[in-house]
């Protein structure tokens, strides 16, 4: 099955066709109406329609318990799956069920499809100190799933439909959280997070104790680091560091590649000793941009720059591959090289918050995302004008192995005119069905996001619906020979369709008129023979 999309100049075809009465309408006008491959253009559409929630009646409370709009991208739709107080990080076992990370209640919950019904959720381990990240992962013939502690990282081995947790296994011992004597019970961001790659190394996220300060740099471990280990916790090293707080890990799929989105810090200082006098001052209208949040692959001895340099969007690189300022706080003098750090692949919003990271690739999300990364972007505090509260999605170049332009995915959690917050997501993933899970610790939910694959009208070389078949939008349009692109209708060649619901459909012998006939929803095994292959108009209506 091929479908097509109309190119920018079909907007006129939409006005043309809602008024076309008879098809004696100019060649001159129906030349701009054509049609093209959507693969032609390879781009994903950006969120765009504005969505109603749908809400389950068991859990239409606040903040459900009015309508809630969400924006999607054409074609898609967004629902409540359930309902979980702070819901945080999420993985799928192997068989389909979801793992969701509730720190405040020190659990791992487990969400098991039921039908038509809500969801059945559970405990799958308690008891735990504000468990975050989890990862299901493969050695030999055990799967196991990882489980972070703000203390250490635990394995219970998984077997297919387990409800609970099972043989227990502390891999990491001894992570510093706000336990650790030196830090007096603050810890900032004492939430760690974990990956592991195809040679079952494991990756642990130890974040910084605070916004900015030069303590975490010369503590042991160092913290706004990464550290890998064995898959049994053995063998730790530094991978590196700089990195303020690193909360969403993963690697590209069937790579050795990590990837991380990083919370940047906040209130930085004026860093440019310039004409404008504010030279280490705190101005709120620098503040809002800068520095960037970040999303950059970690290589192995890497340093990031954190707390001494801050990567600069103000040069004509934009938010790519960014250069570094001197912080004026911890680095005025430049002691630090800020021109030795790695720089920063893309850029972020300053003060989004990015949390969960979320490749796509090896998924059952449609083939247009499939090929890309998804980043949570929590939201701002400290910004005049709040930002974030969204899902972003970046398509993925196989050539340079680099993140495209940032687009909305999934947005309209803060309301614009009031500036109003309802909704926080933070992490995604991809259920077995192909639908989008997105948590959100704000309001208490899961959310599906699911593609429903437009209506189409179906046109066959053949009667009784036989031979090549070629598919069109259900929507309003108009569809002809563009000199043969069109390998059913550019042949003058169509001997059976299929009209689907609330759609009625003209077709006529040639693109300026002729014989023409209207078909409403239905199947049509065979167009007679007097329209028999020499179609080359369609009117979708």
């Amino acid at each position: 099955m091929v479908v097509f999309t109309r190119n920018p100049t079909q907007i006129l075809g939409r006005i043309l066709s809602a008024s076309l009465v008879s098809l004696t309408a100019s060649l001159t006008s129906l030349m701009s109406l054509e049609i093209f491959p959507t693969a032609a253009f390879g781009q994903a559409p950006a969120a765009s329609v504005e969505t109603k929630v749908k809400v389950p009646s068991t859990m239409n409370y606040g903040p459900f318990n009015i309508d809630r709009y969400l924006k999607v991208p054409p074609n898609f739709s967004v629902s409540v799956y359930a309902r979980i107080d702070k819901p945080r990080f999420m993985a799928v076992a192997p068989n389909g069920d979801l793992l969701v990370s509730q720190p405040s209640t020190g659990k791992v919950l487990i969400v098991q499809p039921n039908g038509s019904k809500d969801p059945i959720i559970s405990d799958f381990v308690t008891g735990l100190r504000r468990p975050h990240d989890m990862v299901f992962h493969t050695i030999g013939s055990i799967t196991y799933v990882y489980i972070s502690e703000t203390h250490q990282i635990n394995r219970f081995i998984y077997t297919s439909g387990d409800t609970t947790a099972k043989n227990r296994q502390v891999v990491v011992a001894n992570l510093p959280d706000s336990s650790t004597s030196e830090l007096q019970g603050s810890y900032g961001h004492e939430l760690k997070n974990i990956a592991l790659d195809e040679n079952h190394k494991l990756y642990v996220s130890i974040a910084s104790t605070c916004n900015a300060c030069v303590e975490d740099t010369v503590s042991n471990p160092k913290r706004a680091a990464i550290y890998v280990y064995d898959a049994d916790g053995g063998n730790q090293r530094l991978f590196a560091e700089g990195l303020r707080n690193a909360e969403g890990l993963a690697f590209v799929p069937d790579t050795n590649d990590l990837w991380v989105a990083v919370n940047n810090r906040d209130n930085i200082a004026y860093p440019f000793n310039d004409s404008t006098g504010n030279y280490g001052k705190i101005i709120q209208s620098y503040v809002d941009n800068h520095p960037p949040e970040e999303l950059t692959k970690v290589r192995d001895g890497g340093n990031y720059g954190w707390p001494f340099c801050n990567p600069n969007p103000d040069t004509p690189n934009g938010l790519n591959n960014m250069p570094f300022d001197r912080d004026y706080q911890f680095n005025a003098d430049g002691d630090v090289d800020c021109n030795a750090m790695d720089r920063i692949n893309k850029g972020i919003q300053a003060h989004s918050a990015p949390l969960g990271l979320t490749f796509l690739q090896n998924t059952n999300f449609p083939s247009l995302y499939s090929n890309g990364v998804v980043v949570g972007l929590h939201g701002s505090w400290n910004r005049r004008e709040r930002t974030g509260y969204k899902v972003t999605y970046h398509p993925w170049d196989g050539k340079t192995k680099l993140p495209g332009d940032q687009i909305d995915l999934v947005n309209g959690w803060v309301i614009e005119a009031t500036q109003a917050i309802w909704g926080r997501p933070v992490d995604m993933a991809v259920d077995q069905q192909g639908n989008m899970l997105i948590s959100d610790d704000y309001s208490g939910t899961i959310y599906k996001l699911s593609y429903n694959k437009p209506l189409e009208v179906k046109v066959y070389l053949h009667s009784n619906f036989n031979g090549v078949s070629q598919s069109f939008p259900a929507s309003p349009g108009v569809y002809k020979a563009n000199k043969g692109d069109l390998n059913i209708v550019g042949n003058d060649t169509i001997s059976s369709l299929t009209v689907p619901p609330g759609t009625v459909v003209r077709v006529c012998q040639h693109e300026t008129g002729g014989l023409c006939r209207e078909y409403s929803a239905g199947d049509y095994e065979y167009v007679g023979n007097d329209l028999n292959d020499i179609i080359s108009y369609i009117e979708v209506k």
